[in-house]
């Protein structure tokens, strides 16, 4: 096999993907609120010395415990939330603090943000945002249409990422994933809008096609996006993962209530991220009470 042939192996530890990143840098987390956030490599940036990052996340409890840790300068966000608790807690307290830069958009203009950063174009145009303060407070532009209507339109900057974590159900060493579940949403363009992707999955296997053929549609995006994989089961938790598992209602509750005043990080961090994964799990019953969380019905 010729050298340019070699498929490279992208297996590496969580704290090798984290010692990757740097202060400062603009980090897309993927998943959608309570549901499969990559929240085993957002707790291994907890565990971690980083600081001065800006968060780009259709958020839940990731942008709130990076914000409690006092990890974040900024959240570029759509919104915060874990769904049955609107209002995230942890992210609530930092915002009202005054400390926190943020850019507010509606959905559609997040997700146009991250396509224009996939196709490497500065802006994409759109009507999301007009006649609203969204655009004003967050120093967006308008643009003309250079056709014959001349509508003026909303030109929504690309969010480019220095790197993007996304949590999915299986991968190979490739980084080839397969992602399941009725709400996958726009992990595909945080993996494209970033200069480095780093996948924790729930299970890894040698060689996709070997194992998994005929599940090649639940492939969200090509293998080269992917910079690091890992096998973290579990590693969605508290969020959902399914058809792995359901959120873990009861410890959202538990973290909502520690946001309570004074609210203090520091007293409920061990129990919250734990010194290791396997310590965390343990917190919370280990991997087979995560196995067992029912899949919330909506």
């Amino acid at each position: 096999m010729s050298a340019g042939s070699v498929k490279p192996d992208k297996r590496m530890s969580a704290a090798d993907m984290v010692a990757q990143l740097s202060d400062g840098m603009t980090i897309g987390i993927g998943g959608w609120g309570p549901r499969r956030k990559p929240m085993a490599l957002v707790r291994e940036i907890l565990r971690s010395d980083l600081k001065d990052l800006t968060v780009v996340a259709y958020g839940g409890a990731d942008v709130g415990m990076l914000c409690a840790a006092g990890k974040v300068k900024k959240v570029v966000f759509a919104f915060v939330s874990l769904d049955a608790i609107p209002l995230e807690p942890w992210f609530r307290k930092a915002r009202e603090s005054g400390t926190l830069e943020v850019l507010e958009l509606d959905e559609g203009m997040f997700q146009w943000g991250l396509k224009a950063a996939a196709f490497g174009l500065p802006f994409l145009p759109t009507r999301v945002g007009l006649g609203t303060d969204l655009a004003e407070l967050g120093g967006l532009k308008t643009v003309q249409s250079p056709y014959a209507d001349g509508e003026t339109l909303v030109a929504m900057p690309a969010l480019k990422l220095d790197a993007a974590l996304i949590h999915v159900n299986r991968s190979d060493w490739r980084g080839n994933v397969q992602v399941f579940g009725p709400d996958v949403y726009y992990d595909e363009w945080f993996a494209k809008a970033a200069a480095k992707t780093f996948v924790s999955c729930e299970e890894l296997v040698d060689r996709m096609e070997d194992h998994y053929a005929d599940s090649a549609q639940d492939n969200l995006f090509e293998r080269c996006f992917v910079s690091g994989v890992v096998e973290m089961p579990g590693g969605a938790h508290p969020s959902s993962m399914p058809p792995h598992y359901g959120w873990d209602m009861k410890a959202f509750k538990a973290y909502a209530d520690s946001a309570k005043d004074p609210g203090d990080w520091d007293a409920v961090k061990d129990h919250f991220v734990g010194a290791s994964e396997a310590e965390y799990l343990a917190n919370f019953g280990g991997k087979e009470a995560v196995a067992a969380l029912p899949l919330p019905i909506f």
